[in-house]
């Protein structure tokens, strides 16, 4: 018996579905939102749109809430059905221990903004077990690795394919009974051996 009820993805922004600088790549940008050059990562609209044939997509990142905005009308379609958009003030300020133990000493550098899935299941948007964050960042997700999917950072490059790899890899899970108990810190490499052989 299959699970009917559509999972939850939590899309990042920055370094996972766009790039943005203030130094521009040698070559023109997508679009400039608050003085930021942004590249939109390839096959970003196509992925978009196959996401919501399977899969209920909010977008969370730890940049401002006004960034988070702008970036988010220019790239998803007005009609975009999106669950929620969330930016910093839902991200929770915590002390990076690691660094802290690596360093000998705290401040204010060792801070990370992370993001705490209870929250999302704790405002009704879905239990754990039907939610994934799609995040470049680890630290980020820190407190959620059951539902953490790791892609490579996105710096410009337009020749990445991570898109599309990372769709064919979401499908695969669409039926999963809980997401929490798949591992998925190879899924690119799962993938590409399975889409090749």
């Amino acid at each position: 018996m299959t699970n009917t009820r559509k999972k939850l993805v939590i899309l990042d922004l920055d370094e996972t579905l766009i790039h943005a600088t203030k130094e521009p790549l040698d070559r023109v940008w997508d679009f400039e939102v608050y003085g930021y050059k942004v590249y939109k990562r390839p096959g970003l609209e196509e992925f978009l749109l196959s996401l919501t044939k399977h899969f209920e997509v909010a977008v969370w990142s730890s940049a401002s809430d006004e960034y988070v905005e702008a970036i988010v009308k220019v790239i998803f379609p007005a009609d975009y059905p999106l669950k929620f958009v969330w930016g910093r003030s839902k991200c929770t300020l915590q002390l990076n221990k690691k660094a802290v133990e690596e360093s000998g000493y705290s401040d204010y550098s060792h801070l990370n903004y992370v993001k705490m899935l209870k929250k999302v299941h704790q405002l009704g948007f879905g239990d754990l077990d039907n939610m994934l964050i799609v995040d470049d960042t680890p630290h980020k997700s820190q407190h959620n690795y059951g539902n953490a999917i790791y892609p490579s950072v996105f710096m410009g490059d337009r020749g990445d394919n991570e898109l599309l790899w990372l769709d064919r890899y979401l499908g695969t899970l669409i039926d999963a009974k809980n997401i929490r108990k798949i591992e998925k810190r190879f899924w690119r490499k799962e993938i590409i051996e399975k889409f090749k052989s």
